[in-house]
């Protein structure tokens, strides 16, 4: 799993705090010495992060945002409230993924469009964010290798019936023959 970043904004004893133990973290911490520097940021890399700053730093603003203003705190007492808030954040930013007019909810595993939904496995859910991912056309042995983790040597058809089945699936709930295309180059969203 990817780590997520939190971003410490010109509080730098926090982040001397945080670097000591980083090994110990399952998040990254990223430090900004001033707002500044932040806001420059701000709109292109930092929607799925975590920002933290200090109290008397109000002129950030923003809903991933950690303010302390109940100093002093513990150790265990703020990687934990960090943590708790990652948590929130990655909950939300699964909840709706929008790919090709359809909602992919990941915590519920619900494909939807127009207030219907199809549920999905967890195979389906990543073939779909691969080929969505990608955006390009992916040979049944790129499926392999990088969804089933098989090498290339096999003789195997997971990957056409994976697929068959999903679109027939999406097929039967909307009536979409199209969401996965076939091209003699392989499969594309």
């Amino acid at each position: 799993m990817i780590k997520q970043n939190v971003n410490i904004v010109n509080f730098n004893s926090l982040y001397e705090i945080l670097e000591e133990i980083k090994e110990n973290l399952s998040f990254n911490i990223i430090k900004y010495e001033n707002d500044v520097d932040f806001l420059k940021e701000e709109n292109n890399s930092l929607k799925d992060s975590l920002t933290v700053i200090n109290f008397d730093k109000k002129i950030l603003s923003g809903k991933n945002l950690l303010i302390f203003n109940n100093l002093p705190i513990s150790l265990n007492k703020l990687v934990e409230l960090i943590n708790i808030n990652l948590i929130k954040l990655r909950f939300n930013s699964q909840s709706k993924i929008n790919i090709k007019g359809y909602e992919l909810n990941l915590n519920s595993k619900f494909f939807s469009r127009d207030h219907t939904n199809l549920k999905l496995t967890e195979k389906e859910i990543e073939i779909i964010l691969y080929l969505d991912l990608k955006k390009n056309k992916h040979k049944v042995l790129d499926l392999q290798k990088n969804i089933w983790g098989y090498s290339s040597d096999l003789e195997t058809h997971t990957v056409e019936t994976h697929i068959y089945r999903l679109r027939k699936k999406i097929n039967d709930k909307f009536n979409d023959k199209n969401f996965i295309k076939s091209h003699v180059n392989g499969y594309f969203i």
